[in-house]
């Protein structure tokens, strides 16, 4: 039966977000806010915990996870960034957007695109969030919370315990955070693609 814990959106409760560090360190699943909708995140190399990840939303092996970073810092320790490309990262970051790099040797191969080697990361601007990252100083592993069938994630924290008590190990009640996906930009290329238009605005990459 997963723990339930009701963290404030603005001011996280300390002793609660070190709960759910400590769960995630013991290789559990959690269910988490973010600033575009909940998210479903497990420690970086947790091979099982993925697998757990994979089997609840019946993702195959192609599926791109994305590395949720704390800051800066963090993406550019898992990933391949330019000058130019750091400048655009100081503009759209945090914000709500997936941004998909060429992975440094750091990021261990089962989450890289298997003929890119690319990695999507993001760094999102919601306090639970950041305070989680902060905490466990490593990125988080995640994947949108959208179960097989639906159409959008799930938004009510009664939902998700209704569906996931006995999949996952933690379910965050931290509020709404929204239903739209992030903005997804490929920045392999000479300049952004952008591959998905969601929550975060497209016209930040444009020339």
């Amino acid at each position: 039966m997963a723990q339930f814990f009701q963290i404030h959106p603005q001011n996280p409760q300390p002793r609660l977000i070190r709960r759910v560090v400590e769960i995630l360190l013991d290789g559990g699943v959690i269910v988490y806010p973010t600033d575009s909708s909940y998210a479903l995140g497990c420690q970086i190399g947790e091979k099982g915990a993925m697998e757990r990840i994979r089997r609840l939303r019946r993702l195959d092996d192609k599926h791109n996870f994305t590395l949720v970073c704390r800051d800066l810092s963090e993406i550019t320790s898992y990933a391949k960034i330019d000058n130019q490309g750091f400048r655009l990262l100081k503009v759209v970051t945090p914000g709500p957007y997936t941004l998909i790099y060429q992975a440094t040797k750091q990021v261990p191969r089962r989450l890289l695109h298997p003929k890119r080697k690319t990695i999507g990361l993001r760094v999102p601007d919601n306090e639970i969030c950041r305070a989680l990252l902060a905490a466990l100083d490593q990125p988080i592993l995640s994947s949108t919370l959208i179960l097989p069938g639906d159409d959008r994630p799930l938004t009510d924290p009664d939902d998700m315990r209704e569906r996931l008590d006995h999949e996952v190990d933690v379910i965050i009640d931290g509020g709404f955070c929204g239903l739209e996906a992030t903005t997804v930009v490929d920045m392999t290329q000479d300049a952004p693609v952008v591959l998905r238009v969601g929550k975060g605005d497209p016209r930040l990459f444009e020339e």
